[in-house]
């Protein structure tokens, strides 16, 4: 039986400022693979935004695992730390309100404006996970059972005689009379080749 292409993808990092660009860009290169670019810029912003909040504020280290998991009607984008402390929401009209420079108070306030649902759990006793998810593009869907989607009507053929090329009839001679048959290129093509060599 044929399934699903792999939906998932896993990357472990330390939440550093360089390591978070680079996932930013796994992230985009992934959603490209699974024909999800209309989701890029949403859950590269997403990721960003959770990332830099483990770097800020994870406790004891900035260890974390990032998740990608598209299902036929969702994505699922998640970060695993290893903080046990669940993140607060400040007030989202105060914290898109604040200065450019600001420095902190937007990430999840971002993440919830740009995602269609957004959450934290505990994981275990020492850590927790800050997720979020994206409505998956109707057109980008996979078709049940693994089957590719058909993008066009299919085509109709028909049986036909076959078809026979025409070739030029030889000009008849000037002069020649009504009724006197001229041979065809077809005629002629047909006719036995006759030996010339004479015994």
């Amino acid at each position: 039986m044929i399934g699903h292409p792999s939906r998932h993808c896993t990357v472990e990092l330390q939440a550093l400022p360089s390591r978070i660009g680079q996932v930013r860009r796994i992230v985009s290169a992934q959603l490209r693979y699974w024909h999800m670019d209309p989701l890029i810029d949403r859950a590269a912003l997403g990721v960003t935004e959770l990332l830099s909040n483990v770097h800020r504020h994870a406790r004891p280290d900035k260890s974390c695992t990032v998740e990608l998991e598209l299902a036929p009607d969702r994505l699922t984008v998640s970060v695993r730390d290893n903080d046990p402390r669940l993140p607060v929401l400040a007030d989202v009209a105060h914290a898109l309100d604040a200065t450019p420079l600001a420095t902190c108070g937007r990430g999840l306030a971002m993440v919830a404006a740009v995602s269609e649902s957004w959450g934290a759990r505990p994981d275990g006793e020492n850590g927790k996970v800050v997720w979020f998810t994206l409505s998956a593009p109707t057109a980008a869907r996979p078709h049940p059972a693994g089957v590719p989607r058909r993008t066009t009507e299919p085509r109709r053929v028909t049986q036909s005689a076959p078809v026979r090329t025409a070739v030029p009839v030889a000009a008849a001679p000037v002069g020649a009379g009504v009724g006197v048959p001229v041979a065809s290129a077809t005629t002629r093509a047909q006719a036995p080749a006759r030996s010339a060599v004479s015994g």
